[in-house]
């Protein structure tokens, strides 16, 4: 009997690949995981839930995926992986999401609540002049901002949940939101988060006034420790990154909260 690994080998990657998601600087992940599975507290111990893990990524840039595709084998229906396919785009806040069985496909489309059979995969192109029109980030340069990479030399991956929160707040502030507020626990990476947010609007050269010059960003935390974390290994590796620390930089330094 067909499995769900045989609907993916044989059927969807191939189409996925002809879509064109497959050339570079898209890209397709697969099976990644996107929780490390919810700690349950058992007795005086614990134990781990299965990891959520989706079948496909569908990233129009390493930093910027756009739908996920959920499958299952060829004796089920599309309709299977429907509300699979659903949890994972909300999860993930995407607006798109494929469920298939192989043969059937099923595009759900968040910006218009339909859910549609179609022949084949979007392209990249399409789904991201589709998403370009429903989020109202019709003008190109803003488009090019929003897909500005990540600075990947802080040492470690973002979350898919700070991947959200970078992407989202950068386009609000790109369609001229002035007035932003992320609400993150503690340890979840508020820091990280925050100075991605920089990276990207520096790094694209974006400032309010228009001009294609790199703007001026007034970073502000609560201990100078976590800015010095932040910034330290950033700047040894851009020499061009111009940063300026507060005369208690050595007390940070040493470990005392000022």
């Amino acid at each position: 009997m067909p499995t769900e690994a045989d609907t993916c080998r044989k059927f969807v990657v191939p189409k996925l690949q002809v879509a064109g998601w497959d050339n570079v600087p898209h890209s397709i992940a697969e099976q990644r995981t996107i929780t490390d599975g919810r700690v349950v507290p058992v007795g005086k111990g614990f134990i781990r839930k299965p990891p959520k893990r989706v079948d496909y990524l569908l990233r129009y840039a390493r930093d910027f995926p756009l739908a996920v595709v959920e499958a299952k084998a060829l004796y089920k229906t599309a309709a299977d992986a429907v509300q699979q396919a659903r949890d994972y785009a909300e999860m993930l806040n995407l607006k798109f999401a494929y469920a298939t069985n192989g043969h059937d496909i099923i595009e759900i489309d968040y910006f218009t609540g339909k859910e549609t059979r179609v022949a084949d995969y979007a392209t990249p192109v399409e789904l991201w002049e589709r998403y370009q029109v429903g989020q109202g980030l019709a003008q190109p340069e803003i488009g090019e901002h929003v897909l500005t990479p990540f600075n990947h030399t802080v040492g470690k991956d973002e979350r898919y949940y700070q991947q959200t929160a970078i992407n989202r707040a950068v386009e609000e502030i790109l369609k001229g939101n002035d007035r932003l507020l992320l609400t993150m626990a503690t340890g979840t990476g508020k820091t990280f988060v925050a100075f991605q947010i920089c990276w990207k609007l520096w790094s694209s050269r974006w400032n309010c006034t228009g001009e294609h010059r790199r703007p001026c960003i007034l970073y502000l935390a609560d201990r100078n420790i976590l800015v010095l974390r932040t910034f330290s290994s950033v700047v040894s590796q851009n020499a061009s990154l111009p940063v300026a620390f507060s005369a208690n930089d050595a007390a940070a330094e040493a470990g005392t909260e000022t």
